[in-house]
Order: C-alpha cells, then sequence, then structure tokens
C-alpha cells in the first residue's frame, strides 16, 4: 500500500512538473521551488507590504550598511510567479545602492526571470511595487532626498 501511494504521489509530482515547464522558465521554476531571500528581518530600516491586484500580498524588508542593501528578504502569500518575483526582486536589490535599487522596475525583474505567462506578469510588478515602497519607508524614516521623484506610494494594481 505505501508503495502504491509512493508511486501516485511521484507520478503526480513528475506531472505538475511536466505542466509547469510548458509555462514558465527555468529561472522561474527555480525560484519557485527554492526562493533565495526567502523570510523577514526582524527590525528592518526598510519595509513595505503590499496587496496586488490578485489578492497576493508582499512584503520585502531590508537593512541598510554603507548605504547598500545588506540584507533583503521577502515573503508573499501569492502563487509561482510571485514567489519567482519576489525572490529575483530581492536577488537584483541585494548590494546595491538605495539610489540603485529604487531602478528596479517590472521590466528588469520580468527579463531576469526570462519571463512570465501574461496573465502573471502583474507579479513582477507586486514584486518592483514593493521594493520602492520599502525604499520610500526608509528614505522617510532618514528624511533623505534621493530619487524622491522616483519613490512614491503605488498601487500595485497599476
Amino acid at each position: 500500500m505505501s508503495n502504491d501511494f509512493e508511486k501516485m504521489a511521484s507520478e503526480l509530482q513528475e506531472s505538475i512538473m511536466e505542466d509547469a515547464r510548458k509555462v514558465y522558465s527555468e529561472k522561474v521554476i527555480e525560484r519557485w521551488l527554492n526562493p533565495r531571500n526567502l523570510g523577514k528581518i526582524r527590525n528592518p530600516d526598510g519595509f513595505a507590504k503590499i496587496r496586488g491586484p490578485c489578492g497576493d500580498t508582499m512584503q520585502i524588508s531590508f537593512r541598510v550598511k554603507d548605504g547598500r542593501l545588506s540584507k533583503i528578504k521577502f515573503m508573499t502569500d501569492g502563487c509561482a510567479s510571485s514567489i519567482a518575483a519576489g525572490s529575483m526582486a530581492t536577488e537584483l536589490a541585494q548590494g546595491k545602492k538605495i539610489e540603485e535599487a529604487v531602478e528596479i522596475n517590472q521590466q528588469m525583474i520580468l527579463e531576469a526571470l526570462k519571463g512570465l505567462p501574461e496573465e502573471s506578469v502583474h507579479c513582477a510588478l507586486l514584486a518592483s511595487n514593493t521594493l520602492k515602497e520599502a525604499v520610500k519607508n526608509y528614505s522617510d524614516s532618514k528624511k533623505c532626498n534621493f530619487g524622491k521623484s522616483e519613490i512614491k506610494s503605488r498601487d500595485a494594481g497599476i
């Protein structure tokens, strides 16, 4: 009985992965199954939490050392695309100067992931907007002026 269950579970997993590879790039699958920078940072220097148009929520928190993002984490309750986009946004931002991190946008995340299905591109926007909002939170707390025109509170549903 146990062998039958294990065989069925293995076949189901193989079927799911086969279907995923028809829709997602290997970069997306890798970050969905093994997301980088997943978690929360206690007492972060910058933090934001945004709910996207599909109902997914993403949060990004980071610490700054010498003007650079020294540690960055994300959490999401979303789908594979949201997980991959959050992972990639944090990967792109890690080690960057604050002024550089705020420039990370939806297109940059999509390109780094080698694309997302059309119905999921909003997940990259959610990740980008959450990162920008976390930088705004940091900027506001430090009363910085860098990129103020670039750092605006946004609704991820744009």
